[in-house]
Order: C-alpha cells, then sequence, then structure tokens
C-alpha cells in the first residue's frame, strides 16, 4: 500500500477526524504505519479510543481505496495528500489539516494569494450585490476566491470571481458525489472548468450538520484573509471568522445597516477589530509583499471593446431599462451566461442595476 491509499483509507475510517489523525501521524510516522500498528499502540495515543483503535485494525472494513480512486477518476476529480505539490502550503499550517483533498479541476501556485468571501445563506439583496461586486473586483486584481459553494454569499462571491474571469474554488460540506445545494451543480461545473471544486470527505459523504463547520476550516485555511460580507447575531458565518482568527488570518467584514438584524454579526466583528470594507481597495492594499505592482481594479471600457456574449446582452438592454427575463430571451443566452455578463458591464461602468432586478445602459 502506498501513502495515498494509507490516507484514503485513514479518511474513510469512522470516529477519526482531523485532530486524531494528526495524533496518530505525528506518534507513528506515516499514514501507512498506523495502519500497520496493533491495537494496543494505537490505544496509548492521547485521543484514540479503544474503539476507534478497532475501527483502524479493521480498515479494510470501511475503506477500498482503489475503488475510492476510480469513483473519484469517474467525476473528473483525483486525490491528493499533504505531500503533494499541488496541496495549498497555507492549509498544511493549520492545527488540523486534511489527511486528503478531493479536487475537481486544479489547484495552483496562484491560489495561494486566495481571500475566503463567506457570509448568510439567506442574504439580503444589498449583500448579494456586495458579494459579487467584491469578488468580481479582487479576482479581476489576481486573487483566488474560496467560498463554500452554499446558498447565499457563498453563489453570489463564486459568480463575482468567474464573471471578472479569475479563479475561484469551492469548498463543499459533502463528497463529490452528494454536491450540496443540488440547484448549485452548473455552478460547480464551472467552477472546476477555470478553478476547483475539493473537498476532505469521502465520495459519497452525505451534507449533515457536523460536516459544514468542519469544511470552515478549509475556507479560511486556504487563505491569507477572511471577508465576511454579511453575518447575523448567529450565523455560520461567525465560526468561519473565528476559526480565520485562530489560524491568523486577517478578518475583513463589509458594515451592515444597524437596523437589520442580518448585520448585526458582521458589524460586531468591525467593533472587535475587523479591517470594514467599503471596496476591494481595502482588501487590496494590505498586500505590498504580495504584488510587485499594486493591484489594478477593473477599468471602464467602451462598448466597441465588448466580447460577443457582453455584445449581445449589452444590445438585449435597449434603450430603455429591461428586466433580467427579457434580456435571456433577447439575448438567446442562458441564465448564469447573462447573470456573470451583466455582472462584468456594471463592473465596466456600462450598465447598471436597479432595484426589481432591471437594468439600464449607461452609455
Amino acid at each position: 500500500m502506498n501513502h495515498l491509499e494509507a490516507c484514503i483509507a485513514l479518511n474513510m475510517i469512522p470516529q477519526m477526524g482531523p485532530v486524531r489523525l494528526r495524533r496518530l501521524l505525528a506518534a507513528f510516522g506515516s499514514a501507512e504505519k498506523v495502519l500497520l500498528a496493533s491495537a494496543d499502540q494505537l490505544a496509548s495515543v492521547e485521543g484514540i479510543t479503544h474503539a476507534v483503535a478497532g475501527n483502524i485494525t479493521r480498515w479494510s472494513d470501511f475503506a477500498d481505496p482503489a475503488e475510492e480512486m476510480n469513483k473519484a477518476s469517474k467525476l473528473g476529480a483525483h486525490i491528493i495528500t499533504a505531500k503533494d505539490d499541488e496541496y495549498p502550503p497555507a492549509l498544511r499550517e493549520i492545527h488540523d489539516p486534511p489527511i486528503v483533498l478531493y479536487v475537481r479541476g486544479h489547484l495552483t501556485e496562484r491560489d495561494r494569494q486566495a481571500v475566503a468571501v463567506v457570509g448568510s445563506r439567506k442574504a439580503t439583496h444589498y449583500a448579494t450585490e456586495c458579494a459579487k461586486k467584491l469578488s468580481f473586483q479582487i479576482a479581476y486584481a489576481g486573487l483566488t476566491i474560496v467560498s463554500g459553494l452554499a446558498r447565499g454569499i457563498d453563489t453570489a462571491a463564486h459568480q463575482g470571481a468567474l464573471a471578472a474571469k479569475g479563479r475561484t474554488i469551492a469548498v463543499i460540506g459533502s463528497g463529490l458525489g452528494c454536491l450540496y445545494p443540488p440547484e448549485n451543480a452548473e455552478l460547480a461545473e464551472r467552477i472546476a472548468a477555470s478553478g476547483a471544486v475539493i473537498s476532505e470527505f469521502p465520495i459519497d459523504t452525505a451534507p449533515d450538520r457536523q460536516t459544514f463547520p468542519i469544511r470552515n476550516r478549509i475556507v479560511t485555511g486556504c487563505s491569507f484573509g477572511v471577508l465576511v460580507v454579511e453575518a447575523g447575531a448567529n450565523s455560520g458565518a461567525l465560526i468561519s471568522a473565528n476559526m480565520a482568527a485562530e489560524q491568523g488570518r486577517t478578518l475583513y467584514a463589509v458594515p451592515g445597516r444597524i437596523d437589520q438584524p442580518a448585520g448585526l454579526g458582521s458589524n460586531r466583528l468591525i467593533q472587535q477589530g475587523a479591517k470594514l470594507v467599503i471596496t476591494a481597495a481595502d482588501v487590496l492594499d494590505d498586500l505590498p509583499l504580495i504584488f510587485r505592482a499594486s493591484p489594478e481594479l477593473p477599468a471602464a471600457i467602451t462598448p466597441a471593446e465588448l466580447s460577443p456574449d457582453q455584445q449581445k446582452v449589452f444590445d438585449a438592454l435597449g434603450s430603455e431599462e429591461a428586466s433580467f427575463d427579457s434580456v435571456i430571451l433577447t439575448s438567446g443566452l442562458t441564465a448564469a451566461a447573462v447573470s456573470s455578463t451583466l455582472l462584468a458591464l456594471e463592473m465596466r461602468r456600462l450598465v447598471k442595476q436597479l432595484p426589481g432586478k432591471r437594468f439600464v445602459k449607461l452609455v
């Protein structure tokens, strides 16, 4: 059994968890040696109960590494360990790094300059637009956007990065074979085509209440900073904020309305020292050591410089304000293509979004 197969097997054993895995690897030196150890040897390690030790000695009852790699391959994915160059260096440094990562797409050296964008699943219109625009600008400047593919702010962050033709990574709270939420399947395909969809969970792991908080440490661990766009007092995004602080990441927050409970958590973070973000420059200004030159935000362009899809959407707007659905009908493009194209046109000062998801030309 090689190192990758041993890591896959350990990751599939019930009741393991990343902290126990870290302790076992520290005690025995390698994943292969952990699987060869006796139950008594395993139980001598702090935090390893006799029940867990028994599961490890019977690892083949729970794991078939060859079959798991075959399942990953059928999904167009591959599996990496911390020994692989593709594994994010910053993730190796956290207290409880995942022993394996399932990757659809590819992680690149460019992803070492990444910003996590997190927030409420039931986001307000204001927060959704902020997440899209800030993610667009940050991705356009060359940074990778990391988020969790969840509804609300996560979805908006990924969409903004894709509209900028930048890189984005989705860290999901399930196995790659049980993508959640299901309505984001098309978005996941687009992310994997130019970035990566990743998970530490075995292929057939269904999402539950425990898997999402567990995955949050990967979202923050892959990033140098975490931007909270909207979070209520009990928002799951605050778990990510706490993890970011524990990992030594820089914390950013977009202010919310003081008369709305949806923004209470993010406003509290600002009170506690998170950097207030109004524009993407508030994040980019913190990066003089990463970039040789200052990252640039999108510049305005003229209609003559539009791509074919941008031209179709621009023309579909006509001379008066138009609804999102009418733009889809007139342009002949998919809803996803129209959404990302409108955002790109808005960032380039050619289009403005009005209340009620209506759009109007500015030139």
